[in-house]
């Protein structure tokens, strides 16, 4: 090969590379400025929780705790424990399968929820359990139902124990949340603070000034709005969350502007860029 031709060919070479760099950190840079104009400042006022109020101190009077009472169509899980382990079988047919291996048989999901096997109240708000006639579940609590049920039980079992969960206490957290989600609440008890944070809290561009409650009581849908950055809201009547709840945080302006700003601007850089591109490549 000829010396001048090598040598001229380094020298392409290195030109290529030093553009290939430049190309390269513009990009990274446009890439940074994109970043930082989407995670604009947020106020620290609108994104702290339980601000103190004009007129509370540093007590707040909470709000009655909710107590859920039992409705038609709820499916409530009935676990039955005695000193007659094997008459005790007999009343729990909702029971995990045990296999020959000794394990437990899981149940399959294939919708994305779990499974739900239980008693059904019925429209007449009856649950009807094995050798025991028809009990009245509706607007009884859970513990009421439970006594209600172990007296029954008596008559069968040597001292029987009942655990009651009602399986049908689900809530909704919709919105700027890390993880959004349905979530089954095991004790019957969620406040909206416990409720954001099974979804993993509100990100930087949730309203916490405006977080919304949809209820349905008596087959009308109430919209509650909730400031959970003031102290306020452990007084409201939606700090306790009622079964079906839906929560949703609403993203902030920051978040519908940036958006804007990022489609409108992402378009026309990646087209100078290539133009860029075309133009390095052709030159050499």
């Amino acid at each position: 090969m000829n010396y001048a031709i090598y040598s001229q060919s380094v020298v392409i070479n290195k030109t290529v590379h030093r553009k290939l760099i430049w190309l390269n950190r513009s990009i990274l840079g446009v890439s940074l400025g994109l970043f930082l104009a989407a995670t604009g400042c947020v106020s620290s006022k609108k994104i702290v929780y339980f601000q103190s109020d004009t007129d509370a101190g540093n007590t707040v009077q909470m709000a009655a705790p909710y107590v859920p009472t039992i409705k038609v169509g709820d499916v409530l899980s009935i676990q039955v424990n005695s000193l007659n382990p094997e008459a005790t079988t007999f009343f729990n047919p909702y029971a995990p399968m045990t296999l020959a291996s000794g394990r437990t048989a899981q149940p399959t999901n294939t919708n994305g929820l779990p499974p739900i096997e239980g008693y059904l109240v019925s429209p007449d708000g009856e649950i009807e359990l094995p050798l025991i006639e028809l009990i009245q579940a509706k607007g009884l609590t859970v513990t009421q139902l439970k006594e209600k049920v172990r007296q029954k039980l008596q008559t069968y079992l040597k001292e029987p124990t009942v655990n009651i969960r009602n399986l049908n206490f689900r809530i909704s957290v919709l919105g700027e949340v890390v993880r959004p989600s349905l979530f089954t609440v095991p004790n019957d008890q969620i406040t909206l603070i416990e409720a954001i944070s099974l979804a993993g809290d509100a990100t930087i561009y949730g309203r916490r000034d405006n977080v919304l409650v949809v209820r349905e009581e008596n087959g009308q849908k109430t919209f509650a709005r909730i400031d959970i950055t003031k102290r306020n809201l452990f007084r409201s009547p939606y700090y306790y969350l009622h079964p079906n709840d839906t929560v949703y945080v609403e993203p902030g302006k920051a978040r519908v502007s940036n958006a804007d700003q990022f489609y409108q601007l992402v378009p026309a850089i990646l087209s100078a860029l290539s133009f860029l591109a075309i133009i390095i490549t052709r030159r050499n």
